[in-house]
């Protein structure tokens, strides 16, 4: 399995990571359900899933920060 290094952020852009754990008791529905309202709700988009060998989902959700610059 190759490993693929991400590109860089884009100078001045800072995240704000999220980790979110679903046992395998939930449905794939109901999680992608809520994944959706996040989303839309907390500006959150998905970083990366990993599905273990017991069935959860560990979810990374990330959002830029976005900091204010004093204007002179």
């Amino acid at each position: 399995m190759a490993r693929h290094d991400r590109r860089p952020p884009a100078r001045g852009v800072e995240w704000e990571f999220d980790r979110v754990t679903f046992d395998r008791e939930f449905p794939r529905g109901v999680v992608t359900k809520l994944l959706v309202e996040r989303a839309e709700h907390g500006g959150w988009e998905l970083d990366r899933v990993r599905i273990t060998s017991d069935g959860t989902r560990r979810v990374v959700l990330r959002r830029k920060i976005i900091r204010a610059v004093r204007t002179a």
